[in-house]
């Protein structure tokens, strides 16, 4: 709230300006940390599509002309402006989704800053076969071009990041950006424009705020090339749906369901920590958390007492407290949902640690372990997407992975074991686009992510989330002439 007590007002960010909708139109944005509206942002329709859409068509043709070097500057500059200004973003991004600041400083602001940096060097390491005489007379090569405009969606669980695994890689390539934050989750993003606006020029970088409509909006728009989203199963089928009809490139990056593969020559107390904070950070709104734990018979009761040993011991609680390690759920829906999944669970379930709301101020839950459960139960099957962390037992290896690979997500797994044979077997087997080995969550600039199956397709990161930002020309040329 601003001094006179009104919400702070948010705007879009299109040709280099900041505007409201052209029909006026506002929607709250809530601090889940509190319940309490922070701010108001536009509530974007056809004709603020249209606006950003006619920018970033009409600054395409001069980004794509720019040279590999000059877009590398403008991204290291971006960078750097993100690490100058690194304290205002934590604290929009905290406004935004109730993280802990101190968490959001230490593993958001250096791998974002990090990612931007790498996708500078990949606009120069453009990669290509070689020219060659394929035919007599004849030689051909290829050329790798910027795909045009980009009509970009990204979430709520990590607005800035996933905000910069889509504009960094367009950019780099030479494409323009039309971006959409989550309806609940802009006030970083429209900080993002301010700071990008400000290094490279107007029309190429654009934010448009709204909702599923504005995005329904921005993917059927005859204007861009491309479509990417990172979203929920529904949205991305709705995505590819409406790209269909124009037969637009889509990038879809959708939900998951990681199995976490726990055998009983594992480290127990080992596994139970690293999978705890794999399941419960950022509230386990993560598409890759370890949230589906399959643990081998005979150490499933340890390994249970181990794990719901350490989600007593996790906090939850407002974005200032240094000792959290998650802070609330995004809103009041999604706190609805998560309590619907406890409050469904069967019979045969047993909640081992929380299962319940924490307070009644912002939209908390507490860290929650579930066991007894089977193959088919709802939770295991379908993506929560908050701090609750489910086990199973298996009896063998093949159990295990038919159990894993039981479920229509396919983001990402891990394998518990120190047997080596078995971790290569089971990364060759695992359905998944994505197998950690003793360990759960790492990421880095140089590794694609991506899943199959209803987690999607399209890789995000890696010279592979670049390579999908462009697209590949074959040039012949007679040499007669």
């Amino acid at each position: 709230m601003t001094e006179l007590g009104q919400a702070r007002k948010l705007r879009n960010y299109i040709a280099g300006e900041f505007k409201d909708a052209a029909d006026g139109r506002t929607t709250e944005i809530i601090n889940p940390a509190t319940g309490e509206v922070y701010a108001t942002a536009p509530l974007s329709g056809q004709a603020d599509v249209d606006a950003a859409m006619e920018a970033a068509a009409a600054a395409f043709p001069a980004w794509r002309d720019t040279t590999p070097a000059e877009r590398q500057r403008a991204l290291l500059k971006i960078a750097d402006a993100f690490e100058e200004r690194a304290e205002e973003l934590i604290a929009a991004e905290s406004e935004n989704t109730g993280k802990p600041l101190g968490l959001t400083r230490s593993e958001e602001i250096p791998p974002m800053v990090d990612q931007i940096r790498f996708f500078a060097g990949a606009a120069r390491m453009l990669e290509g076969r070689s020219a060659g005489e394929y035919m007599e007379g004849l030689t051909s090569f290829v050329r790798r071009e910027p795909i045009g405009v980009c009509a970009q969606v990204a979430p709520w669980n990590y607005p800035m990041m996933m905000g910069v695994w889509k504009f960094a890689p367009a950019l780099a390539a030479g494409n323009t950006v039309v971006l959409k934050p989550s309806d609940t989750t802009p006030a970083s993003t429209v900080l993002m424009a301010e700071i990008i606006g400000s290094i490279v020029p107007k029309g190429v970088f654009n934010v448009i705020c709204g909702d599923r409509d504005t995005g329904r909006a921005m993917v059927e728009h005859p204007t861009p090339a491309m479509a990417s989203i990172t979203g929920s199963v529904r949205a991305g089928m709705q995505v590819a749906e409406s790209a269909a009809k124009d037969l637009k490139r889509v990038h879809l990056e959708l939900g998951g369901k990681a199995p976490v593969l726990v055998f009983q020559d594992a480290d127990i107390a080992a596994a139970a920590a690293g999978i705890s904070e794999a399941g419960f950070f950022n509230a386990g709104q993560d598409c890759t958390a370890a949230t589906r734990v399959l643990v081998h018979e005979s150490v499933h009761d340890d390994f249970v007492t181990a794990l719901a040993k350490a989600a007593a011991d996790t906090k939850t609680g407002q974005p200032d407290d240094e000792d959290v390690l998650y802070g609330p759920l995004n809103n009041a829906d999604q706190l609805a949902k998560v309590s619907g999944f406890i409050d469904r669970l069967p019979a045969h379930a047993k909640v081992e640690a929380g299962g319940h709301r924490v307070g009644d101020k912002g939209y908390f839950y507490a860290p929650t372990v579930v066991s007894g459960l089977k193959q088919d139960d709802e939770i295991i099957q379908n993506e929560v997407f908050g701090p609750v962390i489910t086990v199973q037992s298996f009896t063998d290896e093949d159990q295990a992975l038919a159990y894993a690979n039981g479920v229509e997500y396919a983001l990402a797994s891990s394998v518990w074991t120190k047997d080596h044979g078995r971790a290569m077997r089971l990364s060759r087997h695992l359905d998944f686009g994505c197998v950690w080995i003793n360990t759960h969550i790492p990421l880095v600039a140089e590794m694609p992510h991506g899943g199959f199956k209803k987690s999607g397709y399209g890789k995000d990161l890696s010279a592979y989330g670049f390579d999908d930002y462009t697209r590949v020309k074959h040039v012949m040329t007679s040499l007669e002439s």
